[in-house]
């Protein structure tokens, strides 16, 4: 069992040009789009979250549950649904501007048990910086750690919903020792000014650093460096695209029964190489498509 923990929210798209465009409501939230794509690819899943009660946090549930999800760990309350307004370039690139105040995800709280049988815990997005969820988001990423749990972090850095940059980057370092896997794109590894070495240095066993069209690379702690190409495909949009890698890094580390520090080592060349182009593969069809839409598991291969 994955458990991915953070938030699930409401992404309105817009449908056309210009401020008023008419905006389309879609299921969102990094952690909620990466949980839905470990339920297509097959990997059994529970999403760990606080979601409202109203019309918006029934249909993310419903969404989680038509696609094999466990919900059990899913806090429930009666605050509205958060709202983030997304915006796509010309290039298909998604930028967001958030509604978070008094929303139901930001209660969370720290749960007594996860789900049995639990392999791996997945954590990042805006969970991490809007508090007092944050808090309980970072008490259980080190409660999980120390109890020998593998952890992913994908920090996907949100820089509208951080007050006080330095903070931020000080709090993510203070993470970095309770996570086996660092997952995150150029443009969050530049935002947030260290290196893989420096971040190999502090705990992680292995950072996978995205790079869009241009495709992965992964450096291991022992020196190693392995890049595969991004996946030529004609782009509608990129909602969902990172989520689709953390899901599928997750599900091929599952599979080669990999989730572990050691056995990350282990990977070598050809099981790193096979496991990144899978997740390139993967992305590429979730950007061939109008919002966080991943793919199944018949239509990508591992």
């Amino acid at each position: 069992m994955i458990v991915v923990a953070g938030e699930a929210l409401i992404d309105l798209v817009p449908q056309g040009t210009g401020a008023l465009a008419p905006l389309r409501p879609a299921l969102g939230g990094g952690p909620y789009n990466t949980a839905v794509a470990l339920g297509r690819l097959g990997s059994p899943v529970a999403f760990c979250s606080r979601v409202s009660s109203d019309a918006f946090g029934e249909a993310l549930l419903d969404r989680l549950r038509g696609t094999g999800v466990d919900v059990s760990t899913v806090q429930r309350g009666t605050e509205p649904t958060t709202l983030a307004v997304a915006s796509v370039g010309a290039d298909g690139s998604a930028a967001y501007s958030f509604y978070v105040d008094g929303t139901a995800d930001r209660l969370f709280t720290v749960p007594a048990a996860l789900p049995s049988g639990t392999r791996a815990v997945s954590f990042g997005t805006c969970s991490l910086v809007l508090e007092p969820g944050a808090s309980a988001y970072e008490e259980l990423l080190h409660r999980t750690a120390a109890r020998g749990v593998f952890t992913a972090l994908d920090p996907n850095v949100r820089a509208g919903l951080i007050p006080d940059p330095d903070a931020y980057r000080t709090r993510f370092k203070s993470w970095l020792p309770s996570v086996s896997l660092l997952k995150l794109s150029a443009e969050d590894a530049e935002w947030l000014g260290g290196t893989p070495e420096e971040w190999l240095a502090a705990g992680p066993a292995a950072v996978v650093v995205t790079r869009g069209g241009a495709g992965l690379t992964a450096y291991t702690r022992d020196g190693a460096e392995y890049a595969v190409p991004g996946r030529r495909v004609e782009v509608v949009d990129t909602i969902g695209a990172g989520d689709t890698v953390n899901a599928a890094l997750l599900h091929g580390l599952a599979v080669r029964d990999a989730l572990g520090g050691e056995a990350v080592a282990a990977l070598g060349p050809g099981g790193w190489t096979g496991l990144l182009d899978f997740a390139a593969r993967a992305a590429a069809i979730t950007c061939s498509r109008a919002g966080a839409e991943p793919p199944y598991a018949g239509e990508v291969s591992l």
